[in-house]
């Protein structure tokens, strides 16, 4: 079968591909093409769109850049109707799959959405165009299941797909090696702090300074930046100039997870990450006011986290700082309650112990792959 998959981000990219691998297993006459990254690629897969080109964030940077977006639907479109596959499959990445869901549905192919728009927290109403445009819906997280019942819909939840990825994951040894090979050089016997100021040009912009101005401030760390491929160089080098000290590495988050003592992360996927490679974290987030404002008026009041990991557990494990409350002098006084001995990092490890338990053991890929084509082939059979 073919098959057309659309992805705008990096944690897309790393899903995506683990879905095209068991997809492949399932279907070995499988061809797919794809909006997504290096990964899907790697994996099998034409790409078409790379989703660093398409990562536009926040209402003002989506307004600037309107007319690129309205090119890329047209694009897809006409990309789309010319590749006609038998699946059109659609990873998170909302604000543009969940249109493509109502093309690709007219268009009469069929359409599945893995990893859906998080109407529990806001924009609700998605779920009646969920609903009417795709042929199956794949959750993150098992409690988003009631929202969709609320309003007569089914959602599927075959387990969390970062489990897999985490599974996969084999530390490159020689990288591990030779960054401890570096530090025992130098005598510096440091505990290692991993600071992850996110994927998106104004995430760095807003979120990463104070990251750097509290790693300044407690020089009894050794602080690696975990870099992006996505973004340039240039930007990251622009804000480390004056701290020489502090690290850069690309392409390693995972070994650095390995060895962190502790870790300062942007809202994401990645706290969830560090959380099941046990790094004690503290989150933060900043976003434009004026984007801030606009999205308190359609986010549902019953949320009262943001990060993935505090979500899961329905409590507070990692503690965010958003907005006003993010503070070069709150991050700090946050961060040192993770990254000395304290009872806070005590109980922030047993809390990670038992989300391991709540997430499962993987394997979520193989379980949606196999759902896939299982309700494609019921659906033509009926059909026929």
């Amino acid at each position: 079968m073919k098959y057309y998959i659309i992805s705008g981000e990096a944690s897309g990219d790393m899903h995506g591909a683990n879905l095209i691998k068991s997809l492949a297993a399932e279907d070995p006459q499988a061809e797919f093409r794809c909006w997504g990254g290096d990964l899907m690629q790697a994996a099998g897969a034409t790409v078409v769109k790379h989703y660093k080109d398409l990562a536009f964030m926040g209402f003002a940077e989506v307004a600037m850049h309107l007319g690129t977006i309205l090119a890329n639907f047209r694009f897809c479109r006409k990309d789309m109707d010319a590749y006609q596959p038998d699946i059109v499959i659609l990873i998170d990445y909302p604000g543009f799959n969940m249109p493509m869901a109502r093309y690709a549905h007219k268009q009469g192919y069929k359409v599945f959405y893995y990893i859906a728009p998080q109407v529990w927290a806001w924009r609700t109403g998605r779920i009646k165009k969920l609903k009417k445009y795709t042929d199956a819906v794949y959750t993150l997280m098992p409690f988003e299941r009631r929202f969709y019942e609320a309003y007569q819909a089914e959602a599927l939840y075959e387990g969390n797909p970062l489990v897999d990825s985490i599974l996969a994951y084999r530390p490159d040894e020689d990288f591990i090696a030779k960054f401890k090979a570096e530090a025992d050089a130098r005598g510096d016997e440091r505990k290692l702090v991993v600071i992850l100021p996110g994927s998106r040009k104004q995430e760095i912009k807003r979120i990463f300074p104070m990251m750097l101005e509290v790693a300044s401030r407690q020089p009894q760390f050794r602080y690696v930046v975990a870099g992006t491929r996505n973004l340039p160089d240039a930007m990251y080098r622009e804000y480390l100039a004056a701290y020489p000290d502090i690290e850069l590495v690309y392409g390693h988050t995972y070994d650095l997870f390995t060895m962190a003592w502790a870790g300062l992360v942007k809202s994401g996927t990645s706290t969830l990450e560090a959380a099941l490679f046990g790094v004690p974290e503290v989150v933060c987030y900043r976003t434009s006011p004026v984007t801030y404002a606009i999205g308190r008026l359609f986010v549902n009041k019953q949320v009262r986290f943001i990060s993935l990991v505090n979500l899961i557990m329905d409590r507070l494990v990692v503690v965010e700082l958003l907005q006003q409350d993010f503070t070069v002098q709150r991050l700090e006084a946050e961060f040192l309650k993770i990254a000395s001995n304290t009872a806070e990092r005590e109980k922030q490890l047993l809390d990670y112990a038992e989300l391991r338990k709540v997430m499962g053991d993987g394997g979520t890929s193989g379980r949606v792959a196999v759902s896939i084509i299982s309700i494609f082939k019921r659906i033509t059979d009926r059909r026929d």
